[in-house]
């Protein structure tokens, strides 16, 4: 009997798409026995050749100014498939995601931006500016060329009102859990979920609460929250419950089918306004970079979101080195509960990083957090968030840095590490500059001339470690309006531009009878 082999075919086909090799032979050939006698071959990291981005609705103020800033880093980018023709161009594009009608939930109309941003080439930034209301997402996908290490930045000033201040966003890749400490439903705050879904089926999602006491009834709980196909819910948390206002809160939305896009927008009544980017995964050790030097108010809010207690032990890295900060030498964090702690005049003029670990190295425990600081003193004060980030593996990028009023700070919590900063081409012109920066073990150096000179517009930045221990980044954008210093902070996430790819060898054959 003769055995067709169509499967074995369409293996060697899958293997040869994915590792561009693909081995076939007979049995008993001696390059059957060669060929498993030979070592495994080792994985390959390859630029990825498709990303997708979200971005939250802007702001429901009518005096708004929303900027969108989409970039793509300069290096080796995923070819086109080979055949695929014109469909293969690479391509970098947002789209408008609508804002359901039957969602209600800010009670206030709006419009979509203008035509977003669309990036043509990698290495060169392109903003789009929109007035006014927006209550509308974006959704992103880049490919080819311009995918791996694609960015963009959404920022918003809103220069009065309760939502007064500078919104600072990195819109992020859609996923199906994240956690928020730092959330509220206390007096003066109005705090948003922000759902966007990028695909054409509904996704539904979930968001649990949790307080001091443990975890709080929700009016989703049994339902979930629908976000329709191609759609941006934003969703008021303090409706949610029925047991009354809640200063300190944890947020964690996951979903049950689909995925979304998720951050969290504050508003506080007389310190302004930002966005709250989700916490990286729980760990037993935790970094918070960018504090900044003139901080006047600091907020540890943390969650063990496991069965075991969590005793933290709080450590400020500075440019000096790692110190106890004397406001608070450690945190207790009961299982499934949100704690915090009030830090203040924590960073005394220098930039800084919080960094969190077991008090006890023997008993660690994952836990989650983010700060919420505040500059200014009075009827000036502007408050953002800092979440707790991981260390940059490959490369980072934050878009949209200014001549003035940019910092960025690089902290290396455990030992010396070397780092290339790119400060990119502006919208409007100019030429890219690299340095590469030495940071000492155990501190934080902050960097605040790093426009290029003649750079017209924004432009971007991009962090590579060289060598070294891990490093974590933030960007701190400041733009001051009647002397109060409205600002925002971005923490840096590694842009996932390469993928590991096996590398697969098949001995395949066709078997006569």
């Amino acid at each position: 009997m003769k055995r067709t082999p169509l499967t074995l075919i369409a293996v060697a086909t899958a293997l040869a798409a994915v590792t561009g090799f693909a081995a076939m032979t007979a049995p008993g050939d001696p390059a059957a026995s060669a060929a498993s006698a030979a070592p495994a071959p080792q994985a390959a990291r390859l630029p990825v050749e498709r990303t997708s981005l979200l971005c939250p609705a802007p702001s429901t103020s009518e005096i708004a100014e929303t900027r969108t800033t989409s970039f793509t880093p300069a290096g080796t980018g995923a070819p086109a498939p080979a055949g695929a023709g014109e469909a293969a161009e690479p391509a970098a594009v947002l789209a408008v995601a609508e804002k359901p009608k039957e969602s209600g939930a800010t009670g206030k109309k709006g419009k979509a931006p203008k035509a977003p941003a669309t990036v043509t080439a990698p290495g060169k930034p392109v903003s789009t500016e929109t007035d006014g209301a927006v209550t509308h997402g974006l959704t992103g996908t880049a490919t080819g060329t311009l995918a791996p290490g694609w960015t963009v930045q959404q920022t918003t000033l809103v220069t009065a009102g309760a939502a007064r201040g500078l919104l600072g966003v990195t819109c992020s890749a859609p996923d199906t859990d994240f956690w928020f400490p730092g959330a509220s439903t206390g007096k003066g705050r109005s705090d948003y979920i922000h759902l966007t879904n990028p695909d054409d089926g509904i996704a539904v999602a979930d968001i649990e609460l949790y307080g001091p006491e443990g975890e709080l009834k929700t009016s989703v709980a049994q339902s979930g929250v629908e976000v329709p196909p191609h759609s941006t819910v934003p969703v008021l948390l303090g409706p949610l419950l029925s047991e009354g206002a809640q200063e300190n809160l944890t947020a964690h939305v996951t979903t049950r089918s689909g995925r979304v896009g998720a951050v969290l927008g504050s508003a506080a009544d007389g310190v302004g306004s930002d966005w709250l980017a989700a916490s990286a995964d729980p760990a037993a050790r935790a970094v918070l970079p960018g504090i900044p030097a003139d901080a006047t108010g600091v907020r540890l809010v943390a969650l063990a979101p496991g069965e075991s207690d969590a005793d933290l032990k709080i450590q400020l890295v500075t440019p000096n080195g790692t110190i106890v900060p004397a406001a608070a030498e450690s945190l207790h964090v009961k299982a499934g509960m949100t704690a915090s702690v009030d830090l203040p005049d924590l960073t005394r003029g220098s930039a800084a990083a919080l960094l969190l670990t077991p008090s006890d190295p023997k008993k660690p425990v994952p836990v989650v957090a983010a700060l919420r600081v505040v500059r200014g003193k009075g009827s000036d004060q502007e408050l953002a968030f800092i979440p707790a980030t991981a260390p940059i593996a490959a490369r980072a990028t934050v878009a949209d840095n200014r001549a003035k009023g940019t910092v960025l700070t690089l902290t290396a919590s455990e030992t010396d590490a070397q780092v290339k900063v790119t400060a990119s081409a502006g919208t409007e012109g100019g030429a890219p500059v690299t340095r590469t920066v030495t940071v000492k073990g155990g501190t934080t150096t902050a960097l605040a001339d790093l426009a290029p000179k003649g750079v017209k517009g924004s432009y971007a930045l991009t962090v590579e470690p060289v060598s070294g221990g891990p490093v974590h980044a933030a960007r701190t954008l400041t733009v001051t309006e009647d002397g109060i210093p409205m600002f925002t902070v971005q923490t840096l996430v590694d842009d996932r531009g390469t993928v590991q790819v096996p590398t697969a060898r098949q001995d395949l054959g066709v078997l006569d009878d």
